[in-house]
């Protein structure tokens, strides 16, 4: 994509930090993400990366817009109400950048079908609410090599780790295997204040902006966790199992399969 001179302005606040630069610019431009899940992680996360000029961006979820969705759901409107998600996602992103490429796919990522989309993306934010879901998008993300950024969110705590296949734990170095069915309330059952999401999705975004930069430390080996009723973050060191079934020394996960739905609040309080 040419950076002429609508470009520099659009994007002048980031183009005049050093770390970013017009080469970084051009990184922006030509990287591809693809957001699993267009609701309360995925929409701060998809709306600041279409604002900083990602070029492709991949949506892919199989929901309708609920009027429940509303307070924390912000790219949606009381008019997309009915809509599949990743319509409405199109038109807002659509509107806020004509730049970006967007690739929206109004289904729900299955073991069958989650490798062949993994294959044009490079990198992968997991804003999804359920605990199959996650440890597919996990599994499908390290044994294609894809770097990802896992997230959690309930009531008023967030939790986020980056996940580097290959040099950097994974979600199953944290938690081996799906807690049984009924083990955790969802946010449905346990409640979810709207901005605790708009926190920690859009810290998603920037982790994807950062490894495309090649910036900064990113959240690999980190679990960050938000307490949004303190105000405060504090980090947990994950390290590497060599005992993990996916990416560990003798890996019993080979090949990807599709896991029980169970609904999925973060775990930080189990760290």
């Amino acid at each position: 994509m040419e950076l002429n001179v609508e470009r520099i302005e659009r994007y002048s606040r980031q183009i005049i930090l050093p770390e970013v630069g017009g080469e970084g610019q051009r990184k922006l431009f030509d990287a591809r993400v693809l957001l699993v899940g267009a609701g309360g992680l995925g929409s701060p996360a998809a709306l600041y990366l279409a604002a900083a000029g990602v070029g492709t961006l991949g949506i892919i979820d199989s929901d309708d817009v609920d009027l429940s969705n509303l307070g924390r759901q912000i790219i949606h409107t009381t008019a997309d109400v009915g809509r599949p998600k990743v319509e409405s996602a199109e038109d807002r992103i659509r509107a806020l950048n004509p730049d970006v490429r967007i690739r929206a796919l109004s289904e729900r990522a299955t073991a069958a079908t989650l490798p062949g989309i993994l294959a044009g993306y490079d990198f992968v934010i997991d804003g999804t609410d359920n605990f199959a879901s996650k440890y597919l998008i996990n599994d499908a993300c390290v044994l294609a090599g894809v770097p990802y950024s896992h997230a959690g969110i309930i009531r008023f705590q967030g939790q986020l780790l980056t996940v580097l296949p290959g040099r950097s734990a994974c979600l199953r170095c944290l938690f081996p295997s799906p807690p049984p069915e009924g083990a955790a309330p969802t946010c449905a059952q346990a409640g979810i204040l709207g901005p605790v999401a708009g926190v920690i999705g859009t810290l998603q975004a920037l982790e994807a902006a950062r490894w495309i930069l090649g910036i900064g430390d990113l959240l690999a080996g980190r679990l960050l966790i938000y307490d949004a009723l303190r105000a405060r973050f504090r980090e947990v060191a994950i390290p590497r199992d060599p005992r993990c079934p996916v990416c560990g020394e003798s890996p019993t996960i080979r090949e990807l399969r599709d896991e029980a739905p169970v609904a999925c609040p973060t775990r930080a309080a189990r760290v």
